[in-house]
């Protein structure tokens, strides 16, 4: 499945690959969900790529995908890695408004 090529991808960090199995699912017309988003942005996180991260959480906003811990979690740590403290702590500031 695609979700298991994600993760596959997330495991060894393999961001681009990641994100370009979620667009063909995405283009495919199947139905993505949270679990796939969530393991495409801890593989951006792993990849060091906070801003395709963040391009996520927009596909997801713009979706009925639901945002859960786990995507605030994962955008989190992409955002601190990447040293982007201030988007860091304006997500958690969203995340803690959303609950």
């Amino acid at each position: 499945t695609f979700n298991a090529a994600i993760s596959a991808c997330e495991k060894v960090g393999a961001s681009q690959d990641a994100l370009q199995l979620l667009s063909m699912l995405v283009q495919s017309n199947v139905e993505f969900s949270t679990i796939s988003c969530n393991t495409a942005i801890s593989a951006c996180e792993k990849g060091g790529e906070w801003e395709q991260a963040l391009q996520l959480l927009v596909l997801m906003s713009q979706s009925v995908v639901e945002l859960d811990a786990i995507t605030f979690n994962a955008l989190i740590s992409a955002c601190e890695k990447g040293g982007e403290w201030q988007k860091a702590l304006q997500l958690f500031g969203v995340m803690a408004q959303s609950s």
